[in-house]
């Protein structure tokens, strides 16, 4: 069974669009903390080139979250006689 599949590109797909989607807020907050860690918090949206380097970051995570989803559900279901 190759990985690339109907199935398994399904479950890649939805597990990188869930990571992408929660984290997305996550982000968004890490960044007000670590830009205003030394002054009083506050929400502010990211420049246009921060928020290139978060979007990289996060696709490039959620991949591996996908590929370790599939992984993990490929070597967890019990074997088929």
């Amino acid at each position: 069974m190759y990985i690339i599949s109907g199935a398994n590109i399904q479950l890649i797909v939805i597990s990188f669009c869930v990571y992408l989607f929660v984290n997305l807020f996550e982000n968004l907050i890490h960044y007000n903390i670590g830009r205003f860690s030394d002054k009083e918090t506050k929400l502010e949206i990211p420049t246009q080139k921060d928020w290139i380097k978060i979007a990289i970051v996060m696709c490039v995570f959620a991949l591996l979250q996908g590929l370790l989803t599939y992984w993990f559900n490929k070597r967890l279901k019990p074997m088929k006689i």
